[in-house]
């Protein structure tokens, strides 16, 4: 361990990236993550055609997706389409790949 915090200073970088793996913790989000990269656009009614749950429940998910700016939302009304936002997805890749690549794991004998 490098120091000890006395306060929850965390970076920027530790709060964006524990708040896209928060978005990322449930199956029905990475299920439409999966969807949605497959596809230029997605209504939510399209999106309960494929996932069988309520288009309230799959409006929540969409709500915690769009909050980590994983995705985006256009208004057409009475429609809502989503897509990917790719700018944030990019950093994201980044993020976990930065992440995972510096953590060494080479130190650890927990048996």
């Amino acid at each position: 361990m490098q120091r000890t915090l006395t306060t929850l200073d965390y970076t920027v970088g530790e709060e964006a990236l524990a708040s896209i793996a928060k978005a990322l913790a449930h199956p029905v989000r990475i299920r439409i993550l999966k969807l949605l990269a497959g596809e230029t656009c997605c209504f939510t009614g399209e999106l309960t055609e494929i996932i069988p749950m309520a288009q309230s429940t799959i409006s929540q998910h969409l709500k915690s997706l769009l909050e980590a700016g994983l995705i985006q939302g256009e208004i057409n009304p009475p429609k809502v389409k989503y897509c990917i936002n790719r700018e944030r997805w990019q950093m994201a890749r980044e993020q976990f790949s930065e992440f995972f690549g510096s953590a060494s794991t080479s130190g650890c004998d927990c048996g």
